[in-house]
């Protein structure tokens, strides 16, 4: 049983590595790079010249900790056949999903210390000492195991048998939210996503033109408004763009933060054009086949200046509106039509 289970985490963990390649190619980690010589840089001002006060400087580092410590899941790699097949193992399941807990326990501990470690320097300036850190970094690893051991707690039942059900749907939620990141930047299979009408949006839709030209740019904002996955990631991208405008000093990285967040949102909608295709009844439309195209490209022109207009007020410098305007318009005229034509192709 442990073979097997150890040979799922395997694949999944190829699979993951082989997203990866499209996540960190040459482009990104050129950005990567540059945006941490730039965080490098303002640490190294920020030792040398202090807070008196640092107030916001350790919320900020206790909104981190906080994060960090209620960060991470238990890796069971359970699966819905499970709960009929390993049925008479479940008492090995058992010694499994302990396993799994202690390598989350590890895993999160481990990076909650390297934190800890790079943050040193501040808790030094402000006159603590190396033992009160080594004494921070124990009591976060006890902390850390008994909330891992509260999200255990939720796989067993009042009477200490395991539930299958909560098991299995932890499980696939885990792997979703990993495979969800990846689907930023290309084209992931497994994902699976909820549809919700919201009334209160409905009122958006009235100003669409009901015409067969229109057809798909309807379909494509329906989706986009009733999607969990891509009105969540919106809200996400869009308020980071928002916070690195607000919270970045130098303009020009505030923008290419705010334009790499507009570049990874657009990279996502574009497989609003892939969205229906399990519908067959969309090929018995008598339009256009280029048409799809073609509002796929209105609609996303749409979603580009609209963010544009949003982000322009926290743009505090007219290098940063300029850079952000000028990308903008680049990526929507030209960028835009050459991904779509090679969708189509």
């Amino acid at each position: 049983m442990f073979r097997v289970f150890k040979d799922r985490r395997r694949r999944f963990l190829l699979q993951l590595l082989r997203y990866s390649r499209y996540v960190f190619n040459d482009h990104f980690v050129l950005v990567l790079l540059v945006l941490l010589g730039f965080l490098l840089v303002q640490y190294r001002n920020l030792l040398e010249n202090f807070p008196q006060q640092p107030v916001f400087l350790f919320a900020a580092l206790g909104a981190a900790l906080f994060a960090l410590l209620n960060s991470g899941s238990i890796a069971t790699y359970l699966e819905p056949a499970d709960r009929q097949f390993w049925l008479p193992k479940e008492s090995e399941l058992k010694m499994w999903i302990l396993q799994a807990q202690k390598r989350s326990f590890l895993f999160g501990t481990l990076l909650q210390t390297l934190f800890l470690l790079l943050v040193t320097p501040v808790f030094l300036r402000q006159g603590f000492f190396l033992w009160h850190v080594a004494l921070l970094a124990v009591l976060l690893a006890v902390l850390k195991w008994f909330l891992i051991g509260r999200k255990a707690h939720l796989f067993w039942n009042s009477a200490g048998r395991l539930n299958w059900d909560a098991a299995i749907d932890y499980e696939k939620k885990r792997q979703q939210s990993l495979l969800k990141f990846f689907a930023l930047f290309t084209r992931v299979k497994g994902l699976s996503g909820s549809v919700k009408r919201r009334r209160y949006l409905d009122g958006l839709l009235k100003f669409l033109k009901k015409e067969p030209a229109f057809l798909w740019e309807n379909l494509y904002w329906r989706a986009f408004l009733r999607s969990s996955d891509y009105a969540s990631l919106s809200l996400r991208l869009l308020l980071l763009s928002i916070l690195g405008l607000i919270f970045v000093d130098h303009p020009l990285v505030a923008a290419s933060l705010a334009l790499l967040f507009n570049y990874l949102l657009l990279f996502q909608l574009l497989a609003l054009y892939y969205h229906f295709d399990y519908h067959y009844f969309t090929g018995l439309f008598p339009i256009d086949r280029q048409l799809k195209g073609q509002n796929l490209k209105r609609f996303l022109s749409c979603i580009a200046y609209l963010l544009l207009v949003i982000e322009m007020p926290f743009t505090l410098s007219w290098q940063g509106a300029g850079l952000l305007a000028v990308v903008t318009v680049v990526t929507v005229e030209i960028y835009l039509p050459y991904k779509i034509r090679q969708m189509i192709d």
